[in-house]
């Protein structure tokens, strides 16, 4: 039994039931052992799912940057948008676990930090220098992050428009945005 294994068998978990049901006993139930056996190796369910949301960076950023190899511009939007809604789809507790609030040390030492500098490699294709990519890249976040999290909880049931193609047209419009940043 190592971390490794431990941390993926949790995250299909979390995939399963959600993030804030897994714990310690639920993954020792898992793996038939008792819950003291896990603490050589996890300090408590906390530490589990931190290991769960760091494990869902990486594996974000690997399809991110997959998605984006070799595009720029809209395009490379585009790609980036939709594997990051491909995973929260099909990784649902993996995703919610990427929300958790990790400590400044941990943050700078995850996948985290790819995710933000192709974030900024697509801002730099619409020629967009600081403080406007930090606040374009919390523009993106915040659009993929809420889309995504309504989609995903029944928020746009109300209406029988597909969300493809809202989602779509959201990716349209920011691509305009982002071509038409507004001056300081």
């Amino acid at each position: 039994m190592t971390i490794e294994r431990l941390t993926l068998a949790a995250a299909e978990l979390a995939d399963e039931v959600g993030v804030q049901n897994v714990t310690v006993a639920a993954l020792a139930r898992q793996f038939g052992v008792k819950d003291a056996s896990l603490y050589f190796h996890l300090k408590n369910a906390h530490d589990l799912r931190v290991r769960i949301a760091l494990l869902a960076l990486a594996e974000l950023a690997d399809r991110v940057a997959a998605a984006l190899a070799g595009r720029a511009g809209k395009d490379a939007l585009v790609a980036f948008a939709n594997a990051y809604r491909d995973y929260a789809r099909a990784h649902p507790g993996r995703y919610a676990a990427m929300q958790i609030d990790l400590d400044p040390e941990t943050a700078a030492a995850s996948a985290g930090v790819r995710h933000a500098e192709m974030t900024r490699a697509i801002l730099r294709g619409y020629r967009l220098a600081e403080p406007d990519q930090t606040d374009a890249v919390r523009m993106m976040h915040s659009t993929f992050h809420g889309f995504v999290s309504l989609e995903r909880t029944g928020g746009f049931r109300h209406t029988p428009r597909p969300t493809d193609e809202s989602w779509s047209r959201t990716l349209d419009a920011l691509d305009a945005v982002l071509t038409n940043w507004p001056s300081r």
